[in-house]
C-alpha cells in the first residue's frame, strides 16, 4: 500500500503524513486551556445528583449507543443545551452514545457547527 509522503508544517519542520507537529500540538493544548479557563465548571453548567440519576436511569432504558451499537455511557444532547435548562432537562434532547463516539464524531460535528456561526 502506497503512504503518503511527509509534509512540511507551517514552521518549517517535515512531519511524517498523518502526524501533527510539536509545534500544532503545542497551540492545540494552548488553546484547549484558555477555554478551559474560562468554562464554567460541570455543577454550574448543570451537572449534579440530579442528573447523575436522570442519567443513570435513561442509560438502564437506552443500554446502547445510539451510532454504533456498543454499550452506550454518555447521554448526549442531541442539540448543545448551552445553558439552557428546558433543552437540558428534554428527554427527548438526549441520546445514549459510547464514549467514543461522543468524544470522537460527535465532538467534531459540534465544533464545525459552531465555526460556521
Amino acid at each position: 500500500m502506497a503512504r503518503k509522503p511527509p509534509r512540511v508544517c507551517g514552521c518549517g519542520k517535515l512531519v511524517p503524513s498523518g502526524t501533527r507537529c510539536a509545534c500544532q500540538k503545542k497551540r492545540d493544548a494552548e488553546r484547549k486551556a484558555r477555554f478551559d479557563q474560562k468554562r464554567p465548571n460541570s455543577s454550574a453548567r448543570g451537572y449534579s445528583g440530579t442528573w447523575d440519576r436522570a442519567r443513570e436511569a435513561f442509560l438502564r432504558t437506552y443500554p446502547f449507543c445510539r451510532r454504533c451499537g456498543e454499550p452506550a455511557k454518555v447521554v448526549d444532547h442531541i442539540k448543545p443545551h448551552r445553558g439552557n435548562s428546558d433543552l437540558f432537562w428534554d428527554k427527548s434532547n438526549w441520546q445514549p452514545l459510547c464514549t467514543s463516539c461522543h468524544s470522537g464524531a460527535k465532538q467534531r460535528e459540534e465544533r464545525r457547527s459552531t465555526e460556521g456561526t
